[in-house]
This record gives structure tokens, C-alpha cells and sequence, in this order.
């Protein structure tokens, strides 16, 4: 696989085709039509069409876009049901409980969508605009300067490779984009972005991010049953008070609702299941009666970023910047992303432009571009004071007093000290290092699926429209092939069958060595969640990206 890649050069890069990178794009080419100066940007996106990848709860605020397109109802943006009631349950395994609604929790002015629609129609205004849009296009590699440290573009994956990594007869190769500035976009836990923050040192020693898992469905549930702009959150059962996480439901528009469990991945028992948990949520009283009659349209699970403040890495570098859900902007009490995610790229955007078109840095044989600029505005922007404020909520739920010490101490900062304490809490350990050992546990009697409210995994990732080429190298690689079965089996029980919404990893018989297991990977199962590279406690699988536009097709998410 020798052959010369072709190579396409622009002003500017973007990697994920996501809120925050379609933000970044559109904000650039506005800006250069304000002023009729001309700007070349390309968005490339791994899922098979935008938005394809895309899955949130969701319930958005609606700040960015309208400074995006203040004009957005009329342009027929796809928020279509606003917020209109919420209300905070805590659920013991028969009853819920009503509890005092958050402030920082109020929806009012905020729409429940199917992000996964925004998504779509952001792309077809960033085309209107003129930004180039290659979906099907996964980046596997960042091209780095003559020093090592500026980053220069970002490189395609080849295409028809097989499993061994040799050029079958449909062999096309990468490309090379390159860019005075690439932005990086990729949502949480970037592939590239991990190796990109671990090489420039992005962290300080010490620095990590800490993770959740959010597994959702959307259903179509019975006229009479439906109350749209309904909002309920949940906290307590199915999980127990040392698990962080809570439930959610919304009532969308046209008998929709959207469903989902979200636990924290720095969770210690290695014989919980989160799609497990996520059934037994469903078959909650409350839950359940709302359910049935009903049926599921799709299913979908990805990792969240919950780090907040503590967790940020340095936003750019030589040559870049990273945004959104990458740099990890999630505010987790509020349980919203999207609206720090594109009010990033806003600010990256503005920083760019400033760089590129006014100033005139990143010609050919100048310093690779530092968007100091973009740091500085996001120091002064909303986004850094809600993540300020709440900074020591996450972390106050790793205290011995679990969920309830969580609890009394989130109302009190939220309520009253609204973050002005001398004082930061640090997350323990990263979600990989909190995991115990099985000798510590009972295992978890999860109930069989009754395949009217709660469904085996299999069952649910059929309803992601997940495909995968055929004959291409596994992507998800395991640095040790022995480690999972030497290690994680005996030490905990195999965690991995149980992490893992959908169905990806499994120790079963090996034929070749009667009476020991061997691990295996069902890649083509993949939902792109990157769980398995998050919470592996021996950091030995790495997830990378398959050829473009494999992957889960969601729709309505």
C-alpha cells in the first residue's frame, strides 16, 4: 500500500460533523461573507451521512443557534416541541417519589429534539454556505509539522483493506487534508483526539476525564399516554447509592418519547450491566405504564463526557484547537452538551477567522497558527461560567455518603453558593482504576427480557441500523491479545460482556484449548460508543475508527 495519497489543502479543517464542528464551519463562512472575503472549509464526518452517528437525550438550549440563525423557526430548523413542565422523581423499585426540581435544571425555553435531525438539517445549511461536507469519511491519522508538535491536517482511512491489512481489489487510499488550522471535533473521546492530548501534553499530570454512560431508545407510544413537553428526570433505582447516574424521559412531538439511562462509567461492581440496568429502568412502574401499547422505533448508547471543569485539557495547540464534547464542555447537572458544544465552535470559529483572514497567519513557511484567542474567549464566555459553577457537583458524589451525600451537597451549591466556595473537588481516579475486583461482588440476577418493555442485546442493537464492512481490520485492537483472558477474566469476571451496550465482547469456549476461554470481539456489532476504551481496566483496548460510513445509522435520536 504504497501508493502516493492525494493531498487537498484548505484554510481550515474540522473533524466530526457534529454540533460543534457544523457550528465552527457555518460561523466561519458567515463571517467571510460578512465581508466578501473567501474562506475554504471541509467537514469530514465517519458516519455514513451527517447525523447518522448523532445520539442525545435531548432537550436543548436554544442560545447558539440563534446566533447562528436568529431566523431558525422560519428557516424550518427541526425544534419542533417545546419544554413546557419537568419534574424530578426518586424511584425506589416500586414507587416514585416526587423531589424538589433543580434550578439549574429548568427547561424553560429549551425544545426536545432528535439531535440527530439538527444535526442533518445544520449540514444542509453549512452546504447552502458552502462548506464542504464529506461524510463517509473517517480520519485515522493527524499529519504533524517538520517539529513534531504543530499539527498540519489530518489524514483519511484507506479504504478496502482486509482483515490482514493488505489492499484488496476495491483498495482506495486515504487522503491528505491539510489545513492552516484543524479543528477537532470528534465528540467524546475522540480517537484521534486521545493520542493528539497525550502527545502535545494537553493535560497536566494527574488530569484525566471522567466518563458516563447514556443508553436511550425512542418509542412511539399510545395517543392518550403522551403529554408533549413533558420533561422527568430520575435518580435512585435500578441503581444502588454508591452508582452515580439517573433516568430521563421526554415526551417529543407526534407520540414520541425518548427514553434513556445514564450511569457513570467510574461505577465499582464489574458485574453491573448499564444495558442491563437500563432494562430494569424500563420495567420501573413508571416507566413501564407509559410504555405499554407502545413500540420501540430505535436504540442507542454513547459515552458522555461528566469531567467538567476539572478535566479540561489546553483547547489548542500549534495548528488547532479542540471543540465541543471533544475538549469535554458538558455541563452534568444540567445534563446539556449541545449548546456549550456549538457556542465552542462559535468561539474557535471567531478566533479562526480573526487568525486566518485578518491578520494573514498560516501561510506557507510561517509558525503554525496559535488560537490563543479562542482560549481566552472561552475563559469570558458562558460556557466556562456554567462549568465554574458547577464544578464540584460531579465529584461530590464520591464521598462514603454515595448518591446522598451527592445529593445534600448539589443542593446546597446549587441552590445557594452557586460555586463561590475557595475550594475544588477532585475526581478520585479515572473510571478504569475504580473498578474492583469480582471477589468483591455477588453477580447481578438481571431478570430475562419479556420482549414487549425490555428486549435481549442483540434484539436492541438490530434497531441501530448497525453495519460493518466485511473482511476489514478489526477496530477495535487490543494491544495485548493475552491480557483479557490472563487478567480482566479471572480478576473481573469479564467485565467487558457486561460494559459494552451492544454486544461487542464475549469469552467463550476455546476450541483450540479444551477447558480454557478465549476472547472474542464482534466488531460488526459496534455502535461507536467508545465504552470499551474508557472503562477496559487494563487500558488494552484501543478503539479506532472502521472504514467510513460504518457504524450506526440512528434516526430520531
Amino acid at each position: 500500500m504504497t501508493e502516493p495519497r492525494e493531498t487537498m489543502e484548505y484554510d481550515v479543517v474540522i473533524v466530526g460533523g457534529g454540533p460543534a464542528g457544523l457550528a465552527a464551519a457555518i460561523r466561519l463562512k458567515q463571517l467571510a461573507a460578512k465581508e466578501d472575503k473567501d474562506v475554504s472549509v471541509i467537514v469530514v464526518e465517519k458516519g455514513g451521512e451527517i447525523g447518522a452517528h448523532t445520539l442525545s437525550g435531548a432537550c436543548i438550549e436554544v442560545g447558539p443557534l440563534e446566533e447562528l440563525f436568529p431566523d431558525w423557526k422560519e428557516l424550518g430548523a427541526p425544534l419542533n416541541q417545546p419544554a413546557l413542565e419537568d419534574h424530578m422523581k426518586y424511584l425506589t423499585a416500586k414507587h416514585a417519589l416526587p423531589l424538589p426540581h433543580p434550578p439549574q435544571m429548568s427547561n424553560t425555553g429549551n425544545y426536545i429534539v432528535s439531535l440527530s435531525n439538527v444535526v442533518k438539517w445544520l449540514g444542509e445549511k453549512a452546504e447552502e454556505l458552502g462548506v464542504d461536507i464529506f461524510p463517509s469519511t473517517a480520519a485515522s491519522e493527524i499529519i504533524y509539522g517538520e517539529d513534531g508538535t504543530s499539527v498540519c491536517g489530518i489524514v483519511t482511512n484507506d479504504a478496502g483493506v482486509d482483515k490482514d491489512f493488505k489492499p484488496k481489489s476495491t483498495y482506495t487510499p486515504g487522503i491528505e487534508l491539510r489545513g492552516k488550522l484543524t479543528l477537532f471535533a470528534e465528540g467524546c473521546h475522540g480517537s484521534l483526539t486521545k493520542g493528539l492530548i497525550r502527545k502535545l501534553k494537553l493535560r497536566e499530570d494527574g488530569q484525566f476525564q471522567t466518563y458516563g454512560l447514556g443508553i436511550k431508545e425512542v418509542w412511539e407510544v399510545e395517543p392518550a399516554k403522551h403529554s408533549p413537553g413533558k420533561i422527568t428526570h430520575t435518580m435512585g433505582y435500578p441503581l444502588d447509592y454508591k452508582t452515580y447516574g439517573g433516568g430521563f424521559i421526554y415526551h417529543m412531538e407526534d407520540n414520541k418519547v425518548s427514553l434513556g439511562l445514564v450511569v457513570g462509567l467510574d461505577y465499582e461492581n464489574p458485574y453491573l450491566s448499564p444495558y442491563q440496568e437500563f432494562q430494569r429502568f424500563k420495567a420501573h412502574p413508571l416507566v413501564s405504564e407509559l410504555l405499554k401499547g407502545g413500540r420501540v422505533l430505535s436504540y442507542g448508547g454513547r459515552a458522555l463526557v461528566e469531567g467538567g471543569l476539572q478535566s479540561l485539557p489546553k483547547l489548542f495547540f500549534p495548528g488547532g484547537a479542540l471543540i465541543g464534547d471533544t475538549a469535554g464542555l458538558m455541563n452534568v447537572p444540567k445534563i446539556k452538551g449541545t449548546h456549550n458544544a456549538m457556542k465552542s465552535g462559535i468561539l474557535a470559529a471567531d478566533s479562526a477567522y480573526k487568525a486566518i483572514v485578518v491578520e494573514g497567519q498560516g501561510e506557507e513557511g510561517a509558525p503554525a497558527i496559535a488560537l490563543t484567542g479562542y482560549e481566552e474567549a472561552f475563559k469570558n464566555s458562558s460556557i466556562y461560567k456554567e462549568l465554574y459553577e458547577v464544578r464540584n457537583v460531579r465529584p461530590s458524589f464520591h464521598t462514603s455518603l454515595g448518591i446522598w451525600g451527592g445529593i445534600v451537597w448539589s443542593g446546597l451549591d446549587t441552590l445557594f453558593l452557586k460555586g463561590r466556595v475557595p475550594f475544588t473537588f477532585q475526581h478520585k481516579n479515572p473510571d478504569h482504576a475504580m473498578l474492583k475486583p469480582a471477589s468483591m461482588f455477588k453477580p447481578i440476577d438481571y431478570p430475562k427480557p419479556d420482549n414487549e418493555i425490555t428486549f435481549d442485546i442483540l434484539t436492541s442493537v438490530s434497531r441501530t441500523g448497525t453495519d460493518h464492512t466485511e473482511n476489514q481490520p478489526v477496530h477495535l485492537r487490543l494491544a495485548d491479545k493475552t491480557v483479557q483472558v490472563k487478567s480482566n477474566l479471572p480478576v473481573y469476571a469479564g467485565p467487558e460482556q457486561r460494559f459494552c451496550p451492544a454486544g461487542v465482547y464475549e469469552y467463550v469456549d476455546d476450541e483450540a484449548n479444551p477447558g480454557q476461554k478465549r476472547f472474542q470481539i464482534n466488531s460488526q456489532n459496534c455502535i461507536h460508543c467508545k465504552t470499551c476504551d474508557i472503562k477496559d481496566p487494563a487500558q488494552n483496548i484501543n478503539w479506532t475508527v472502521p472504514e467510513g460510513g460504518n457504524g450506526p445509522q440512528y434516526v430520531d435520536t
